[in-house]
């Protein structure tokens, strides 16, 4: 009988590690690196390459270096707020380290103008 209680309390507790093994983000960039790039802003109001609509948080990048649907920390901003940003845009123009963060005003769009910035991802998302 102990021996069916202690098979029994094994089994259930490998049960839970897989478990919460599974239910935890499979893209966790744990410990990555920050990168420089270059960062602008755009104004346009519309649809991204995700399907989403634009708003603010959305980031354009190259999805060859950061995948669509990808969260990334962005520090060193003038004229914006440093903090989380979401992937949901490519942009046609977007190569290689540059971001395009969207901002719903044009003329602040403008002020901002180019800028190095460091971003860091904290989700990668997976590539399609």
């Amino acid at each position: 009988m102990l021996r069916v209680r202690l098979l029994t309390i094994t089994c259930a507790l490998a049960a839970s590690v897989v478990v919460s093994a599974a239910a935890k983000p499979a893209h966790k960039a744990k410990g990555a690196q920050w990168m420089r790039v270059s960062a602008t802003a755009y104004c346009v109001h519309g649809i991204t390459d995700s399907g989403a609509h634009t708003r603010p948080g959305t980031v354009a990048a190259d999805p060859r270096l950061i995948p669509l649907g990808s969260t990334i920390h962005v520090r060193g901003l003038r004229g914006a707020r440093d903090g989380q940003y979401t992937v949901l845009d490519s942009g046609r123009a977007i190569k290689r380290r540059e971001i395009d963060l969207f901002m719903p005003s044009c003329a602040a769009a403008k002020r901002f103008g180019r800028q190095d910035v460091e971003v860091r991802i904290l989700t990668r998302a997976a590539r399609p």
